[in-house]
């Protein structure tokens, strides 16, 4: 799937404890993969910060819909408290699961 994932080790995983896993993202009603996406530290996935996507070349426009049947899963802001480019999600709009380096190897 994906040849070299490197984890992106900068002040925002530090600040958020410092540890991280690999998600890969579904859409949450017709189950297609979206793309895989560092998540840093604890708690929901609220939105997504472009900087953590991994395999970008997969979203097209300003909103984050599937490409598969066009539901809209999260819409395009600046957050605010980090100055950052991120999308933020529709609760109930993508399933996730976390995925191990070593499956993506297979």
């Amino acid at each position: 799937m994906v040849s070299k994932i490197i984890f992106k080790n900068d002040k925002y995983k530090k600040n958020r404890g410092g540890y991280s896993r690999l998600l890969s993202l579904t859409c949450d009603k017709c189950k297609n993969p979206i793309f895989l996406y560092q998540k840093d530290g604890p708690g929901m996935l609220k939105r997504l910060y472009l900087d953590r996507i991994i395999a970008k070349e997969k979203i097209s426009g300003k909103n984050l819909i599937c490409n598969k049947c066009k539901m809209l899963l999260g819409i395009r802001i600046i957050y605010q408290k980090e100055n950052r480019p991120a999308y933020r999600l529709f609760a109930g709009a993508v399933g996730k699961k976390i995925v191990k380096l070593v499956e993506l190897k297979k």
